[in-house]
């Protein structure tokens, strides 16, 4: 299109009056160089739209992962009400047979405002967490993960948003996401194969009691698979400014068929309150590449500072 425009140009700048010459020139050079400011302006702008675009696919994506855990919770309420509506039927039908309408209409009353009641109740357990320990791994209290003493991140170019080919944007999780309550499938660390380790520096001494590891169900998982789950691990402690000796707290078995969240009592005390955990995966449940951890939290007693 610019090429014709300034073929244009210079035929009407030969064909016309020669005295105008000068003033078309310098018009002809100033419309080519507005041009050339915009087409350099419009190579500036993929980097600002792509910014844009990941932002706005970070966007679909949690809200796509939130309507996924909203629907699994809907599910169990429809199934819930379902059994509550057949027994109301049947009990409904007795009535029908013998016994007063006006008694009946009133126990139907009773039954909806127990079945809201109920409701409610479901919803409100839904949204709470249901460990009921204060975790002294989480990030926002303050702990942290030492990139020293844990093991690398699984690299993937499906990780990658690309342009024209050349991959620039990385949308791997790192390993402080296991210590935030964000548990929507994907939002997860992966290591390379079903061995790996993470040295988590606590929000502050504790006399350690007990873990709980957390992982997505298959019925939220886009694959349906959830063989990259963490099965066989070990918990150590570590006294001294995370590093020295390890002490060993315990080995345990995530089961990917019972419930999302698992806490797990430890095995063995520490006589000293520590101030880092180190966690290590033995084994998942059968991915070949990679191992995701979602959430890992530490249960316990606080130091006595009295």
């Amino acid at each position: 299109m610019g090429v014709a425009a300034g073929f244009r140009s210079y035929v009407w700048l030969k064909e016309g009056d020669s005295s105008q010459k000068p003033r078309r020139f310098h018009a002809a050079i100033a419309e080519y160089g507005s041009r050339l400011s915009s087409y350099q302006a419009q190579l500036r702008m993929p980097k600002e739209h792509l910014e844009h675009i990941r932002k706005e696919s970070q966007t679909l994506e949690n809200n796509y992962r939130e309507i996924l855990l909203l629907i699994e919770q809907i599910d169990v309420l429809k199934a819930l009400l379902r059994d509550t509506r057949a027994g109301l039927h049947s009990y409904n039908d007795s009535w029908d047979a013998e016994g007063d309408p006006a008694e009946a209409q009133d126990h139907a009353e009773a039954v909806g405002k127990e079945m809201s009641n109920l409701v409610n109740y479901v919803l409100k357990k839904l949204r709470e967490d249901q460990v009921q320990m204060a975790d002294y791994a989480l990030k926002s209290a303050g702990a942290s993960i030492i990139e020293a003493g844990t093991s690398e991140s699984y690299k993937s170019d499906t990780a990658k948003l690309y342009w024209h080919g050349i991959g620039f944007l990385n949308y791997e999780m790192p390993p402080d996401s296991i210590l935030q309550p964000d548990v929507h499938p994907g939002k997860c660390w992966a290591f390379p194969g079903s061995q790996g380790h993470a040295l988590i520096k606590l929000a502050g001494k504790i006399i350690p009691t007990a873990v709980t590891m957390e992982h997505i169900s298959e019925k939220v998982s886009p694959s349906g698979s959830i063989s990259s789950a963490p099965k066989e691990f070990s918990v150590h402690g570590i006294s001294s400014e995370c590093e020295g000796e390890e002490t060993s707290l315990g080995q345990f078995v995530y089961n990917k068929t019972g419930t999302t969240v698992q806490t797990f009592e430890l095995q063995h005390e520490v006589s000293e309150p520590i101030l880092c955990v180190k966690l290590k995966i033995l084994s998942n449940w059968g991915h070949p590449k990679y191992t995701c951890l979602y959430r890992f939290r530490v249960h316990g007693s606080p130091e006595d500072h009295s």
